[in-house]
């Protein structure tokens, strides 16, 4: 400090003294808050940076526990994988034999049916020359031992068509069906209803519910 500056000092009054003392002292206080700010700053991105540190060092960490893991994965036995393979192999070849039952047994029923079909075709016409034979007996010969025995015999072989499946169409007074009769000639009967079958020529047969032989008969109005 120079002399002008000292006499300057001198030359305040105490009052200016004290006004330039406070604020020195002001500075000297805001001083040291800043300071703390900046440390308090600087300690808190050092404690981010830590924790991002530790983060990823936890990530590198579990990625290398996974390939570990992966690395020393206990490899399936040989044996396992054989006994897999014959397992499945084993399902697949019964699948197959169940399908190839169930084939076999519709391919024997279908069999079965066909010529059973074919055998009545063949023994319907034995029937019908029954019945003619039976319709050609005069009454007074109907007792007679000889047209009692045709009458048995026919009487057995009916039965044995009906046990088997066989059943006759109704058709005289029914409505016509197509489905069941075969018209070869039309009449005018005014006793009779319109299409009504009002005879028949010759019987039809069903097996198990399908024709084996339409009814031809003759048909009204």
């Amino acid at each position: 400090m120079n002399s002008e500056d000292m006499k300057k000092e001198e030359q305040q009054s105490p009052e200016q003294k004290d006004v330039q003392q406070t604020a020195a002292g002001d500075e000297k206080e805001n001083k040291p808050e800043g300071t703390e700010t900046s440390a308090k700053e600087q300690t808190n991105s050092g404690d981010s940076e830590q924790t991002a540190g530790q983060e990823t060092d936890g990530k590198e960490e579990e990625s290398g526990s996974q390939e570990k893991k992966g690395f020393f994965k206990k490899k399936k036995d040989p044996r396992d994988e054989k006994i897999e393979e014959l397992t499945d192999r084993v399902k697949r070849q019964m699948a197959e034999f169940e399908n190839f039952r169930k084939r076999t047994e519709k391919e024997k029923s279908t069999m079965y049916e066909m010529g059973a079909r074919d055998m009545i075709e063949k023994i319907l016409p034995i029937i019908d020359n029954f019945e003619r034979g039976l319709a050609t007996i005069p009454e007074d010969a109907k007792e007679t031992p000889f047209a009692e025995g045709m009458e048995k015999i026919y009487k057995q072989l009916q039965k044995t068509m009906e046990d088997a499946g066989v059943k006759v169409i109704e058709a005289v007074g029914k409505e016509f069906d197509p489905n069941l009769h075969n018209a070869v000639m039309h009449v005018e009967d005014e006793s009779l209803g319109e299409n009504v079958v009002a005879e028949e020529l010759l019987k039809g047969y069903t097996y198990r519910d399908s024709v084996v032989r339409h009814s031809m008969v003759k048909v009204a109005n």
